[in-house]
């Protein structure tokens, strides 16, 4: 089997070390030659980095090298697979994406409703320019792209790079959400084998199976109903936030009991209970700011004083597990098969072509071959097209640099509704965002004399 060359983007964020403690756990799904870290943040990515060595020396002790850099020729050059997560503005301008909507009484979220448009409109530019310089160092590498929010990135850079083949978006959701699945099953996660359709983060397991083909979707909503539902992979289960997140998928299952939902539709179907839930000064990106950066810093900084990972508690995540094993099916042909996010082309047949959609597909060296859905009811549609029309516009708003649009998407997005309103959280979030979006163009009405 043969060593990849392995770069990571985004080599300072909190999640790397759990890759890295990913990468060691599957080694044997996808052997390593080399590992690269790239960010534009020296600083940041140097604290992560020197821990990263230390656990590759006594980890991965066959592992040929490692580095981190700033320099793209230095990172992309010889790359087979780039692993992508970036954040444009960092958590500060995370925190302003969910306190400004909060403000106005609408969900504040990093991926959904208006924080995930301020989100997505700063990361299109960064991920175009940053695909364009994967390409001009690395023409064939695979680019598995996971920075969020994952489908408004994806639809621009559907545009951007049509005929890019060995381009991927990817979101570990499904995956985290299955983790639980399989541990009320008494099961690992590689066992389960899920039908799913959907846009991401916004999208529903209609059955589970085994690898045996018996359905275990009755008894998993059974157990859910009776006993609740709790996050189980390493990176969540013990956070509050999510604790809470994930307690209310038995009140979706409960209100709309056709399918078993992902944890993001709560936004969409309960933003009233979700507005009430949160506080302005204590928002999802500061609970983050003073809980998971210090604690992965801190991690860090202790792993490089020793010179050693003794004593320290290292934990394998389902996030970069997924990511690897999504890899090797793409480098190795395995033909395995993943929910990914791809361009639809029928295969949810009564939702557009052009949308990009997160369904089950058999990754091989060809790229994903998504699977047949077929057609969706009617409720399940309704909500898709909703959002998938916010996601086009905000796009939209992006490439044709038009206030209008913006204004159009969070007017039709579910946790606004309200034009008025919609407007008000727009203004402030161009203010917010100055030097991060393109200047907008308003639209002037054409007065009659």
């Amino acid at each position: 089997m043969k060593k990849q060359n392995l770069v990571i983007v985004g080599g300072g964020s909190t999640y790397t070390i759990g890759m890295i403690m990913s990468l060691i756990e599957e080694k044997r799904h996808l052997p390593l030659n080399n590992v690269v870290f790239y960010d534009t943040n020296e600083e940041r990515q140097s604290q992560i980095a020197q821990a990263a060595e230390v656990i590759l020396r006594e980890k991965y002790p066959e592992l040929n090298s490692f580095r981190a850099t700033t320099n793209k020729e230095d990172a992309f050059k010889d790359a087979d697979v780039v692993f992508v997560q970036i954040r444009t503005g960092g958590l500060a301008m995370r925190e302003q994406d969910e306190k400004i909507p909060l403000k106005h009484g609408v969900v504040g979220q990093e991926t959904c409703g208006p924080g995930g448009m301020a989100y997505g409109l700063r990361s299109i530019g960064d991920m175009i320019t940053l695909i364009n310089d994967i390409r001009y160092y690395a023409p064939d590498a695979w680019i598995l792209n996971y920075t969020n929010p994952a489908a408004i990135v994806a639809e621009a850079l559907r545009r951007e790079f049509p005929d890019d083949k060995r381009l991927l978006n990817i979101c570990d959701m499904p995956a985290a959400i299955m983790v639980s699945y399989a541990k009320m099953l008494n099961r690992e996660i590689w066992d389960l084998v899920p039908e799913y359709f959907g846009l991401n983060h916004f999208g529903w397991f209609t059955n589970i199976f085994d690898k045996e083909g018996n359905k275990l979707t009755d008894e998993l909503k059974q157990a859910i109903t009776q006993k609740g539902f709790l996050p189980e992979d390493s990176e969540i289960a013990n956070d509050p936030s999510w604790i809470n997140t994930f307690k209310q998928v038995e009140k979706m299952l409960n209100d709309f009991p056709d399918y078993l939902p992902n944890t993001y539709l709560q936004y969409y179907l309960y933003p009233e209970d979700m507005v009430n839930k949160e506080s302005v000064d204590n928002t999802r990106a500061r609970q983050v700011i003073n809980g998971r950066e210090k604690r992965v810093h801190g991690l860090a900084d202790q792993i490089a004083a020793n010179n050693s990972t003794e004593g320290v508690e290292l934990e394998v995540d389902i996030h970069g597990c997924y990511m690897i094993r999504v890899a090797a099916s793409l480098l190795y042909n395995n033909r395995e098969t993943f929910i990914v996010i791809t361009e639809n082309n029928g295969a949810i047949s009564n939702i557009q072509d052009d949308a990009m959609v997160e369904v089950p597909a058999v990754l091989t060296s060809d790229g994903p071959k998504p699977l047949a859905v077929g057609q969706i009811p009617t409720f399940e549609k309704g909500l898709m097209e909703g959002q998938l029309a916010f996601e086009k516009l905000v796009v939209d708003g992006w490439y044709e640099k038009s206030y209008q649009k913006l204004l159009q998407a969070l007017t039709l997005n579910r946790t606004v509704v309200d034009a008025p309103k919609a407007r008000a959280i727009l203004d402030d979030l161009i203010e917010a965002n100055a030097g991060y979006w393109p200047e907008l163009k308003r639209q002037v009405a054409a007065l009659q004399a």
